[in-house]
C-alpha cells in the first residue's frame, strides 16, 4: 500500500509528549561551566567604563571578560550587500545600540552564582540621543554610527521610469504597518562547547571544537564558527540535538554562541549558556518591522492595473538578514494578480532597537500583506466584493509557467479553484446575509469577512540538500539528511518516503541528522524547503540503493538483474514470473557486505530517474560504498516553488468593547503532492495560529528610549487556544514539475495567508460606519477608538 498521501502519525511525539525531548541544556557537559552575559540597560550610549572587581572576587566566579580583555574586533555585516561599515564587536566595546546587547561575560562553577555575579558589574554609561522610530532614523539626525554619516544600511530602488497611474480610474493609496514581532519558541537560545585535542594528519595534536547548539542550520553554523575563530571547519562538529521550534530567528549566527566557544577555550573547560525568556525576548532576532506606503488604481469594473510598493524596513541596530529581506518582498510583490505596472522601492535603516532578522516566511509575508490590504481597500473603493475583486485579477491557469516584472518565476497555480473552495467550505453568500442582519441589529455583535489570496516562494534561493540511505546486514535502514528538524515532522516523512521506494518497514528505518561528523553536509531547515529538496535527496538515494539491491539480488536468484521485481508491500526481491521465491532487504544487504566492489567515484549528473518532467543537479554516489549497501545525493532543484491559497476568516466584533472573536479561519492552501496529510495539517494550524496572532495581538513596543515594553510573556500578546477559532482546512494539490516529489513547501503558508485575511476581517466588521482602515495589531483597544471616532463623526 503507498504510504504518500496517507495520514501517518509522527513518530517522533510520543517521546516528545512522554520523555520530552533531548535539547542543549540537556545534553551539555555536566561539568560545563555556566555563562552569564551581562547586558545593556541603555539603548545607545558610550561606555566609558566597565568595572569587574567586585564579580571577579566572588566565589565560584572563573572570571569576567569584556571586549578588550578578548581582544574582540568589529567586523562588517556577513552579507556583502549591507553598509559594510556599520560593524559590530560581538561584546560590545565602546558604544552600545539596544537595550540586551551584550557587553561583558561572566563564566562560573554555577548558574545561579553567575547571575548575581552579573549584578555586580558596574558599567558607566553615557547617553546619546535614542532614535526607535523608522522614519526617524531616515532623517539621519540621531546616528547609531556617525562615522558612517547615514542610518540606511540597504535600499531597493524603484524600477519604474514613468508614472505608471497615469491612466487609471480609481487610485487608493495608504500608509500602515506590519508591526514588530519576536519568534518566541519554546526553548530559548542555547549553546554549550568544549575543545578536546585531537590527532592532526601530520601525526601532531590539535585542539578540536565540539560546540551543541539550538540552530535551524548546523552546518552553516559549523562554518561560521570556524570563520570567526580562524580555524578549519573541520576543527569543529556541530552537534544539534533538539530544537524547540526555530521559526528562522534560530537560523544566524549571533554573538553568544562565537562567545561560548571562545571562553571555552579561553578557560580549558567546557562552558555552557542558556538565556532566559527575558534575554530572549530583547537578544534574539525580531520579525517583521515594517512600514508601507502603497498605492493601487484600476478600473471601476474591478481591473487593477497599477500597484506600487515602498516598504521602509527596521534593521534593528545592526544589520543582519532582515535587512535585505525587502529583496523577498520585491519578488513577490503583486502575488497572485495579473497587474499590468507594478513597481516596487525599499529602504532598510538602523535604530536602536533588537537586530531584525528572519521570521517565519522572512519577507514573503510582508508582500502579501501589503497586496492583499490595498485590493481591500480598493474593492471597498469602488463598491465591489472583495472576492470577485480577486477573481477578476487573478492569473490563469494556462498562463503558467509565469514571470512576473519583479523576478518570480511561477510553476503553476490554480488561484481561482482555491477561492471557490472556501467559499464553498465557508458558504459565503450566506455569511454576507448574516453581517447585513447583525448591522441592522443593535444588540448583536458585528461580523466580518476577511479574504486573502496568496501566493509564496518556497526555497527561494534554490538551495539543494544532501541526503542518503543505508540498508544494514539486519535489513533496517539508516537514512542521514543534511535538513534539520525542529517540529516538523521529518522523522514521520522521511521514513514515508524510504518505505514508499524500499518497502522496508517504517518501523525499521531510522532518520538522523544534526551532526555535522556523521552527516557529511547539508543545508539546513528555512524557506519552507525540507521536503522538497531533502525528501527529494532522500527518495533518490532510495531508489538508487533499489537499482543496486536487485544486481544483489539477481546474483543471489541466479537471474538477470532486469527481471528481479521488489515488492514494496512485503519489501521481497523475486524474478518476474516467479513470485514465490524471495529474498530479501537484510539478504541482499548481507551478499554486498560479503562481496565489496571497489569504493564507487562520485559522478555529478547521473541519471536517475525523476518523473515526467522533473529536472535537477545532483552529486551521487553511484554503487555500494565500502561494502555497504548505500547511496548518497546531493539533491539541487531546477528553481524555487510556488504554493498558493486562500483564506476566509470570519471574526465577531463586540459593538461596546472592541473586543474581536475569530469565529472560524477557512484556509485552502496548495503544497503540491502532499505525504503525509496530518503533518500538513499541523503545519497550516500552526502557521494560522501564528498568522491570527500577528493581526490581533503581537507587537514588541519600545519606548521613545528605547526600553523594552513587551520583554515578557505578561506584557507581549502571545495567542493560547482559547484565543483560537476554529480551522477549516481545505485540501489542493498542484504538483510542481520542479522535484521529483511534486512536492512544494507548507510550513509558512498559513502565516502568509492568515494575517491579511484576519486584518481584512476586523476591518470588514466596521466598514458601515466608514472604516476603511485599522493597523495591526487589532486588539480590543484600537477596535474601540477607531468605532468611537467612527461613530462620532457619522
Amino acid at each position: 500500500m503507498s504510504m504518500i498521501g496517507t495520514r501517518v502519525v509522527r513518530r517522533e511525539d510520543p517521546e516528545l509528549l512522554t520523555v520530552g525531548g533531548y535539547y542543549v541544556d540537556d545534553v551539555a557537559p555536566a561539568d560545563a561551566l555556566h555563562v552569564t552575559f551581562v547586558r545593556s540597560v541603555m539603548a545607545h550610549a558610550v561606555i566609558s567604563g566597565i568595572d569587574a572587581t567586585e564579580a571577579q572576587a566572588m566565589d565560584g566566579v572563573v572570571g569576567v571578560y569584556t571586549a578588550a580583555d578578548l581582544a574582540l574586533e568589529a567586523h562588517p555585516p556577513s552579507m556583502p550587500m549591507l553598509n559594510q561599515s556599520m560593524t559590530r564587536s560581538i561584546l560590545a566595546a565602546d558604544r552600545v545600540r539596544y537595550v540586551g546587547e551584550p557587553l561583558a561575560a561572566v563564566v562560573s562553577t554555577t548558574r545561579e552564582i553567575g547571575v548575581d555575579a552579573a549584578e555586580l558589574v558596574v558599567v558607566d554609561y553615557e547617553p546619546l540621543e535614542v532614535v526607535v522610530s523608522m522614519r526617524e532614523a531616515m532623517e539621519d539626525k540621531t546616528l547609531l554610527f556617525p562615522d558612517v554619516g547615514s542610518n540606511t544600511c540597504f535600499a531597493v530602488p524603484a524600477s519604474a521610469e514613468s508614472d505608471i497611474f497615469s491612466d487609471v480610474e480609481v487610485r487608493v493609496d495608504l500608509t500602515f504597518n506590519n508591526p514588530r514581532l519576536t519568534a518566541a519558541p519554546i526553548e530559548p537560545r542555547a549553546a554549550a562547547a568544549r575543545w578536546d585535542s585531537a590527532a592532526a594528519q601530520d601525526g601532531t595534536e590539535s585542539l578540536r571544537l565540539t560546540q551543541w547548539s539550538c540552530t535551524q542550520f548546523p552546518h552553516t553554523t559549523r562554518d561560521s564558527l570556524a570563520a570567526d575563530l580562524g580555524v578549519e571547519p573541520t576543527d569543529i562538529r556541530v552537534i544539534t540535538p533538539d530544537v524547540g521550534g526555530g521559526f528562522g530567528a534560530k537560523g544566524g549566527r549571533y554573538p553568544e554562541d562565537v562567545l561560548v566557544a571562545m571562553l571555552a577555550k579561553e578557560t580549558g573547560r567546557a562552558v555552557r549558556w542558556t538565556e532566559t525568556r527575558s534575554e530572549n525576548m530583547v537578544g534574539m532576532d525580531h520579525g517583521r518591522a515594517v512600514e508601507f506606503e502603497a498605492s493601487m488604481g484600476g478600473t471601476r469594473d474591478g481591473r487593477i492595473t497599477a500597484y506600487h510598493l515602498h516598504m521602509i524596513q527596521d534593521s534593528g541596530a545592526y544589520p543582519r538578514i532582515g535587512a535585505v529581506l525587502p529583496f523577498l518582498t520585491r519578488i513577490m510583490t503583486s502575488g497572485v494578480y495579473d497587474i499590468a505596472n507594478v513597481d516596487f522601492s525599499a529602504v532598510s535603516v538602523v535604530t536602536n532597537t533588537a537586530p531584525v532578522g528572519a521570521y517565519r516566511g522572512a519577507g514573503r509575508p510582508e508582500a502579501t500583506a501589503a497586496l492583499e490590504r490595498m485590493v481591500d481597500l480598493f474593492a471597498a473603493e469602488i463598491g465591489m466584493d472583495p472576492a470577485e475583486v480577486r477573481r477578476k485579477n487573478f492569473i490563469a491557469p494556462e498562463a503558467f509557467p509565469y514571470k512576473t516584472s519583479t523576478g518570480a518565476d511561477m510553476d503553476n497555480g490554480e488561484y481561482a479553484k482555491a477561492l471557490d473552495a472556501a467559499i464553498e467550505a465557508a458558504d459565503y453568500p450566506q455569511l454576507r446575509v448574516e453581517q447585513d442582519r447583525r448591522r441592522n441589529d443593535p444588540s448583536a455583535p458585528l461580523l466580518g469577512l476577511g479574504w486573502s489570496t496568496y501566493v509564496e516562494i518556497t526555497n527561494p534561493m534554490g538551495n539543494g540538500e544532501f541526503g542518503s540511505v543505508e540498508v544494514r546486514p539486519d535489513g533496517s535502514a539508516l537514512v542521514l539528511t543534511g535538513s534539520s528538524a525542529h517540529g516538523q515532522g521529518h522523522h514521520t516523512a522521511f521514513a514515508q518516503l524510504t518505505h514508499e521506494v524500499t518497502g522496508i518497514p517504517m518501523d525499521r528505518i531510522e532518520i538522523r541528522h544534526g551532526d555535522t561528523d556523521e552527516v557529511k553536509r547539508g543545508g539546513g531547515t528555512g524557506g519552507s524547503r525540507s521536503l522538497q529538496t531533502g525528501g527529494s535527496a532522500i527518495w533518490q538515494a532510495s531508489e538508487q540503493v533499489v537499482t543496486m539491491a536487485k544486481d544483489a539480488a539477481a546474483e543471489l536468484l541466479e537471474a538477470n538483474p532486469a527481471d528481479i521485481v521488489l515488492n514494496t508491500d512485503t519489501g521481497d526481491f523475486s524474478v518476474a514470473g516467479t513470485p514465490t521465491i524471495t529474498t530479501g532487504w537484510a539478504e541482499v544487504a548481507q551478499h554486498i557486505a560479503a562481496n565489496p566492489l571497489p569504493a564507487p567515484t562520485t559522478q555529478a549528473g547521473a541519471e536517475v530517474e525523476l518523473g515526467p518532467s522533473a529536472e535537477s543537479d545532483e552529486d551521487q554516489h553511484v554503487g555500494p560504498i565500502d561494502g555497504r549497501l548505500m547511496a548518497e545525493v546531493d539533491f539541487t532543484p531546477t528553481a524555487a516553488t510556488f504554493p498558493f491559497g486562500a483564506h476566509l476568516s470570519v471574526v465577531e466584533v463586540d459593538r461596546d468593547t472592541g473586543k474581536v472573536t475569530p469565529l472560524n479561519h477557512v484556509c485552502c492552501d496548495d503544497a503540491g503532492v502532499i505525504v503525509n496529510p496530518m503533518i500538513v495539517d499541523g503545519q497550516v494550524h500552526g502557521g494560522v495560529a501564528s498568522g491570527i496572532a500577528h493581526a490581533l495581538l503581537e507587537e514588541f513596543a519600545y519606548d521613545t528610549e528605547g526600553n523594552p515594553q513587551t520583554a515578557n510573556f505578561m506584557d507581549y500578546g502571545l495567542a493560547s487556544a482559547a484565543e483560537l477559532p476554529e480551522f477549516t482546512r481545505i485540501p489542493l494539490e498542484t504538483p510542481t514539475p520542479r522535484n521529483p516529489l511534486g512536492a512544494k513547501g507548507i510550513g509558512e503558508s498559513g502565516t502568509i495567508g492568515a494575517t491579511p485575511a484576519v486584518q481584512n476581517a476586523v476591518i470588514d466588521a466596521l466598514a458601515h460606519l466608514g472604516v476603511r482602515h485599522i493597523d495591526m495589531p487589532t486588539t480590543s483597544q484600537r477596535v474601540w477608538r477607531t468605532i468611537a471616532e467612527a461613530s462620532a463623526s457619522g
